[in-house]
């Protein structure tokens, strides 16, 4: 609805610069705007009567291409850029898009607490009933290649409220279903439609902020999409102890969010991607001059099947040539595997060793979310040093190597807080020491997270979105797995050594950050993919 309403207000402010410029000769130009409208062009960037023009001893936009009149954008502070929309407006869209991240990041560990009363329901093991929250990370897994072709085809907003409707009925489907195979596909649809919005969630704050501010926005999407599956279990645990309440409203609950975040988002979210914004800026020139040469690169770049045969192969070129994909592919795979791995072992870490309720083992995990939302309050203290590092100049690039610095702090936290949530779990030592263990596991995973993204955004630049659904298939798929076998894990070796061998895979990943901070240039240098460092 919102880009609608964006769509008519482009139109509309071309519209009227037409109707001014009627009585103007082809060379005069308009000195004054004519609308100050949020989140829509100036009319007076784009004269219609300007097909070519000398500024400042440069060709200005739109220019000809042959027979063509190619519209782009004029200049680093052209209002249609998203990313000189009012910084309210930005924040706004960043506020939306956290709600419906978080809404279905929810949904994949919603019913966690609930695996003992819905596999007694349908007749099966605890074990099977974990197929539950595997089918929905094989989902978004199996998804998350074709949300950026398409994002960049038809746009993020379509992408994020077309899958975001598919996605609901899919909940509604695992909140109604009488059986286990049903409740095994609904789950694996609701990871699919939602593998769009957790996946180029990224590509959407790179639509709107320049390196610097990143810094400051990139935290608060991260948050919503480490934090949700951490306070779905508190919610789903306090649901499945409720004897007035079945354990099927772990989904209900779910879809209620769910629905209201993709209202928000019908309602008010934007579109962000530059390239449509230019489609919809050429096509209103065309009707409103009845000049059909007005084009946009967009409109003549690849379609969306061809843009998946060129991406296609290139998450395995990814994972297995360019080393940073790699090794933060590989950190990534490990956190996701403890997040989820926990929504089944906080059985045996808490419930078990303490005698907890189910409700009381589901508020333990508020000591990850308290972690992630500790580190993500600090983003304003990131931004500011961003801006020092930058000497405050605006729109400013910044090394990509700064990003490390979070996960360079963060990376020894994580095996020390592995080991420590191991073999701190006995009845002897309070319960506080494994929760605080959990707490710097959440920081860690958030700091690791932010860095990564950042890091891999900076590095690639418009290769970034390949870079990011690689690691996104592979930490899913893995994580998914692995959720399958974790309670014969558990069981088998029990919570210290289980901690333990995750902590060993940590400790080999520890030098990873301190790595790419020192040899990271020279790695982009010699990528085909990555940015040059002296670019």
């Amino acid at each position: 609805m919102w880009s609608y309403v964006q769509y008519r207000r482009m139109g509309r402010d071309l519209q009227r610069a037409a109707e001014e410029e009627s009585s103007l000769t082809r060379s005069q130009k308009i000195l004054e705007p004519v609308s100050d409208d949020v989140e829509a062009p100036r009319a007076d960037y784009y004269p219609l009567s300007r097909l070519d023009s000398k500024e400042s001893g440069r060709t200005t936009t739109p220019r000809r291409r042959g027979d063509r009149v190619v519209v782009r954008i004029e200049g680093d502070d052209d209002p249609l850029d998203p990313r000189n929309w009012p910084l309210t407006a930005r924040c706004k869209n960043i506020a939306i898009l956290s709600f419906l991240i978080f809404a279905q990041a929810w949904a994949g560990a919603a019913e966690s607490m609930a695996n003992k009363a819905a596999s007694a329901e349908f007749g099966v093991s605890q074990v099977a009933e974990n197929l539950s929250t595997a089918m929905y990370l094989f989902g978004i897994g199996s998804g998350a290649l074709f949300a950026g072709p398409l994002s960049e085809t038809v746009g993020r907003n379509p992408t994020y409220l077309v899958s975001t409707f598919c996605y609901l009925f899919f909940v509604l489907g695992s909140a109604l279903t009488p059986t286990f195979g049903g409740q095994v596909v609904c789950r694996f649809l609701v990871g699919l439609f939602s593998s769009a919005t957790l996946s180029i969630n990224g590509s959407s704050v790179r639509d709107q902020f320049r390196p610097v501010k990143r810094a400051f926005a990139f935290p608060i999407i991260a948050w919503a999409n480490v934090a949700a599956p951490a306070i779905a279990p508190i919610a789903g645990g306090w649901i499945v102890s409720n004897p007035s309440l079945s354990w099927r409203w772990t989904e209900w609950v779910t879809l209620i969010i769910s629905t209201l975040a993709f209202l928000v988002s019908f309602l008010f979210l934007p579109e962000t991607y530059l390239p449509i914004l230019l489609d919809w800026k050429a096509r209103h020139l065309r009707r409103i001059t009845g000049d059909s040469r007005y084009v946009s690169e967009h409109a003549e770049s690849a379609s969306f099947f061809r843009r998946l045969r060129q991406v296609g192969p290139l998450p395995a070129k990814f994972l297995t040539q360019e080393p940073v994909i790699a090794v933060f592919g590989g950190y990534l795979i490990l956190l996701y595997i403890l997040l989820f791995t926990f929504l089944s072992g906080f059985d045996y870490i808490f419930k078990e060793t303490y005698e907890l309720s189910t409700a009381l083992t589901g508020s333990c995990f508020a000591s990850i979310a308290a972690g992630a939302t500790f580190f993500t309050l600090l983003a304003p203290g990131l931004y500011s040093w961003a801006r020092w590092k930058t000497e405050f100049v605006r729109g400013s690039s910044i090394e990509p190597e700064f990003r490390l610095w979070p996960a360079i702090v963060a990376a020894p936290l994580l095996p020390i807080s592995l080991f420590w949530l191991g073999w701190s779990d006995q009845r002897s030592i309070s319960i506080w020491s494994d929760l605080g263990a959990c707490f710097v596991f959440g920081m860690v995973i958030i700091a690791i997270y932010v860095s990564s993204y950042e890091y891999i955004i900076d590095s690639y630049g418009d290769h970034a979105a390949i870079g990011l659904a690689s690691i996104t298939i592979l930490r899913y798929l893995t994580a998914g797995g692995m959720v399958i076998a974790v309670r014969p894990m558990y069981e088998g070796i029990g919570t210290h050594w289980t901690m333990t061998l995750l902590g060993c895979i940590a400790v080999i990943l520890l030098p990873a950050p301190l790595a790419f901070w020192q040899y990271g240039p020279k790695l982009r240098s010699r990528s085909p993919y990555a940015e040059s460092p002296d670019n």
